[in-house]
């Protein structure tokens, strides 16, 4: 039992000694902190796969149900039309005046012509989608379903105010932080002084 004592008081004196101020300071600078992690690990899906040379997009179609569910975040590498396989599945444009975004399984890749004959999982068997090599993206090489909703949102005005906002409430706690710690600081230099 004299031990427990012992280090209880030892554990009372340091709580003492570093004051409501350092505690306060301390959870400012650990919640600062996990702001700002949290902003870096959604940031880190929409741009370290670039540096790899992926593209990114969200899926909002669900012709490719179950295997890349509405709502996914889909990675594609770019590469030659010619070198997608059957059963492969593919990024593409479904016009190049819209601009829209396919992602569907190839069923035959037909050199001769230029097309890659494609499918959507759910779509019908008969309904084959004909592709130009010039409308060809890439092929997709992984897809994260759910996470394409939530960065979809961080890309709009009000994702990109919360976002902002976040990152600035790190920034204030850990500017609170600091300032707290050179309070207590102050405070246990003039209690040592006297």
């Amino acid at each position: 039992m004299g031990r427990h004592r012992f280090w209880y008081r030892i554990w009372k004196k340091r709580r003492k000694k570093k004051g409501a101020l350092a505690g306060c300071a301390r959870v400012c600078k650990i919640f600062g902190t996990v702001c700002l992690v949290a902003v870096i690990l959604v940031c880190l899906p929409l741009t370290l796969p670039r540096v790899f040379g992926y593209e990114i997009y969200t899926v909002i179609s669900g012709s490719m149900e179950p295997a890349i569910p509405v709502g996914s975040l889909v990675y594609v590498q770019p590469g030659a039309p010619e070198d997608a396989e059957t059963d492969d599945v593919i990024a593409f444009y479904s016009s190049m005046d819209t601009g829209a975004i396919i992602t569907h399984r190839v069923i035959k890749n037909d050199i001769v012509t230029g097309q890659i004959h494609t499918k959507g999982d759910a779509n019908e068997k008969e309904d084959l989608y004909p592709v130009g090599y010039d409308y060809y993206m890439g092929k997709v090489v992984y897809s994260v379903p759910v996470l394409g909703r939530v960065l979809a949102f961080f890309v709009t005005f009000h994702g990109k105010i919360a976002a902002g906002s976040l990152i600035g409430l790190a920034i204030l706690l850990q500017i609170i932080g600091g300032m707290l710690e050179s309070a207590n600081e102050k405070k246990q230099a003039k209690i040592s002084q006297k």
